[in-house]
């Protein structure tokens, strides 16, 4: 199953709005004879490509699967089918599906075939795998991640604005991989101002794993010149926003940039809560924050934030500089946030470190 586990990491960011699932099958010798992972867009299937490789060989093989077996007819037929047509002899599953469709269904088709089934072998792993999936449909929001790169001292930009470049170029690198493994990746337009950000990934080999481009612009001040809108028609560019037309509204539209129009919250910017549920809508499951200050600061007051990456180079800036984070709106410290420490790496000469909530 550990083995299993480690495939469907190969595929997140890609796999949405399906989950990532990785599938062994282990003949009776104890050979390997069938592995596969969720492809992009969520086909082929995990189930599907091991049982292809496997061939005849799944007669009486164990297959672990991380996720349960599908059990409806949707674009291929069910997994859970195909294994009990391919006469496996075993399945052990590492956790459940909430999807409405499967949830149970799956496990048991394969046990009135009189599979024998093995059910929460390594299932906390195999939930972290799927956090997000899992989120979207639970509590309708992605897995969301901060990003953040700073100095030492936690600041991301001198005061009179230049930030390029506070950390190096492995880390950098690093950040480029997480763009790759989350499905999208989520900036302020003010950040589209100061910037005029790519948001693409560049890493050799990786180039087309760039993740959807989502700008929050709450009023649609972004400039039609900027490089996102430039490329809206080559990397998917969302535009999440309170207002539902007028010119720019259609000069953003012809673009290439997809609109989404979301309430608004009591200032009048866009609600990030119920942004968060009409993203889960369009299938996002993991979704990556760039943003600067500000946007950070929202998210974290309004506890949408499950995940937070922050890479911190060797170098000072001082209180002049500008904060990684805006006003929490924090009055007490026992109402302070508290994050949890995973891990930690380094990176050339910085420092990273993982927390979650």
């Amino acid at each position: 199953m550990k083995m299993a586990l480690g495939l469907p990491r190969r595929g997140l960011g890609v796999t949405w709005p399906n989950p990532a699932v990785g599938c062994v099958i282990i003949d009776g010798l104890g050979h390997v004879v069938g592995r596969g992972f969720t492809g992009r867009g969520g086909r082929p299937h995990a189930e599907t490509q091991a049982l292809a490789q496997a061939g005849d060989a799944a007669q009486g093989a164990v297959a672990y699967v991380t996720l349960e077996p599908c059990a409806h007819h949707g674009k291929t037929p069910p997994c859970a089918e195909s294994l009990i047509k391919a006469k496996v002899g075993r399945v052990v599953v590492a956790t459940g599906d909430p999807d409405s469709r499967v949830s149970g269904r799956g496990l048991k088709m394969l046990e009135q075939a009189g599979i024998q089934v093995d059910f929460g072998v390594c299932q906390t792993e195999a939930k972290q795998v799927n956090q997000g999936f899992f989120q979207k449909i639970s509590q309708k929001k992605p897995l969301v991640t901060i990003k953040i790169a700073s100095s030492l001292d936690g600041k991301t930009a001198t005061a009179s604005g230049q930030s390029k470049w506070i950390t190096g170029s492995e880390s950098r690198q690093r950040g480029h991989l997480l763009r790759a493994n989350h499905d999208a990746i989520m900036v302020g337009v003010g950040t589209v101002m100061a910037d005029d950000p790519s948001l693409d990934c560049r890493l050799p080999g990786l180039e087309d794993w760039s993740p959807v481009r989502i700008i929050v612009d709450s009023h649609l001040t972004m400039p039609e010149s900027c490089k996102l809108l430039e490329t809206a028609k080559k990397i998917p560019t969302w535009v999440v926003t309170t207002t539902s037309d007028g010119p720019k509204f259609e000069a953003l539209k012809n673009k290439g940039a997809k609109l989404i129009t979301c309430a608004a919250n009591k200032e009048g910017r866009v609600d990030l809560t119920r942004m968060m549920e009409l993203l889960a809508e369009e299938g996002i499951t993991r979704l990556l924050c760039e943003g600067g200050a500000q946007v950070n600061a929202s998210l974290i007051r309004a506890s949408l934030v499950d995940r937070l990456y922050w890479f911190r180079s060797s170098g000072v800036i001082g209180g002049d500089g500008l904060s990684a984070l805006g006003s929490t709106g924090l009055d007490e410290l026992k109402k302070m946030p508290n994050f949890v420490h995973v891990r930690t790496g380094q990176t050339g000469n910085d420092i990273w470190q993982e927390f979650i909530i």
